[in-house]
């Protein structure tokens, strides 16, 4: 396998490369602040974008690229006065600029993200010092265009510790015009040193009417139940396409319906969603069930704690899990059950345990919980 053939790792699957993205949307404050910093003549160098994979941080990322690289640098008034100063980071898709980013062909880019493994057959796990020392010579050169220099890191948090240090020393003393990305989905992570030499954007979780344009604009229709998929989704464009792909919504309505029924388990439904984890086929299915399992636990949980009704993610929730976690007390039980229960399934399959009986034993246990609480 050539490094051509391997996955690129910023890329969500079935959804559009972020350089291949011409719209953000839900993130108008954000687009707003870096453009205030850009005509106020105090760009930061570096900047930290965080928030919840998938929400659109990687997408502002090659959107301020691509504005940096092909507006003029304004070195005050020239001879017929300063032009007007821009109102939005769009660039016309045709502009040379936006056509070398989308080829990875721009010279005044330079991309970080995770390398092939020496054997070249797979991508490694971290992005090594090898890839951040590029940053180092791509300085070097010489400016060419309007003399900017654009990094993106995605995703900072995947850095080992010699390319986190390696990539610390360029923060400290960039270039002039030089502008650095990095994107990061858990923050706390990295080097405070390399927070510290950040300006941060936050991006937060999209509501359900962008999503839905997101999504349109990745080129997938938005379902029916567009609300219940943005809460399912925690307003992540990638977390709703791996979603749609595998028929979430319809398997949280399954494992809603399982709850709805403790402690009485419902033993058909529950190895007819159990047996779909077998097989080559049923990784992706087995690795779904898990995460919404957690999503369930979690939102039961948070049910007891506050006392009040969350948006449904599919009709009838409400009332499932106000009937199972109606007081702090069951919901301790949920939370205690939630630290354990996917973590133990995560484990034996790891070593190559049926998921077909790891996933019962899971609705084992739910059922078992149920029943030691009086209200259920």
């Amino acid at each position: 396998m050539t490094d051509d053939a391997l996955p690129e790792p910023d890329r969500l699957e079935g959804a559009p490369h972020p350089r291949e993205t011409a719209r953000l949307f839900g993130h108008a404050e954000a687009e707003a602040a870096f453009l205030s910093a850009v005509t106020s003549g105090r760009l930061p160098h570096g900047w930290l974008l965080t928030g919840p994979r998938g929400v659109g941080k990687a997408t502002f990322a090659w959107r301020a690229a691509r504005f940096l690289l092909a507006t003029p640098i304004d070195e005050g008034d020239g001879l017929f006065g300063a032009p007007p100063p821009p109102e939005s980071l769009d660039i016309d898709d045709g502009h040379p600029v936006a056509a070398r980013l989308r080829a990875l062909s721009e010279p005044g880019l330079c991309l970080i993200r995770r390398g092939p493994r020496p054997d070249g057959k797979a991508l490694s796990d971290v992005i090594r010092v090898d890839e951040v020392r590029r940053v180092k010579s791509f300085f070097a050169m010489s400016a060419g265009g309007n003399g900017r220099r654009v990094v993106i890191v995605d995703c900072a948090d995947e850095m080992n510790p010699s390319a986190a240090n390696a990539l610390l020393k360029e923060l400290e003393e960039p270039p002039k015009n030089a502008v650095l990305f990095l994107i990061s989905h858990r923050p706390s992570g990295l080097l405070p040193t390399i927070r510290s030499r950040c300006r941060t954007l936050r991006f937060g979780a999209l509501g359900t009417e962008d999503l839905g344009a997101a999504l349109e604009q990745a080129g997938h229709a938005v379902p029916e139940n567009a609300t219940g998929l943005a809460e399912l989704a925690g307003g992540s464009v990638g977390e709703a396409v791996r979603l749609m792909a595998h028929d979430g919504l319809g398997l949280y309505a399954d494992l809603l319906s399982l709850l709805s029924g403790l402690p009485r388990l419902d033993r058909p439904l529950a190895m007819r969603l159990a047996d779909a984890t077998q097989g080559k086929t049923g990784e992706a299915r087995f690795d779904l069930t898990l995460s919404l399992l957690d999503t369930a636990l979690s939102r039961l949980a948070r049910t007891g704690v506050t006392g009040r009704t969350l948006s449904e993610i599919v009709p009838g929730e409400a009332a499932t899990l106000a009937r199972l976690s109606p007081d702090p007390r069951a919901a301790r039980a949920w939370a205690d059950l939630a630290a354990t229960l996917t973590q133990r399934a995560r484990r034996g399959k790891a070593v190559n345990l049926d998921p077909a009986a790891l996933t019962f034993d899971m609705f084992l246990d739910l059922d078992r919980t149920a029943a030691e609480l009086p209200a259920a």
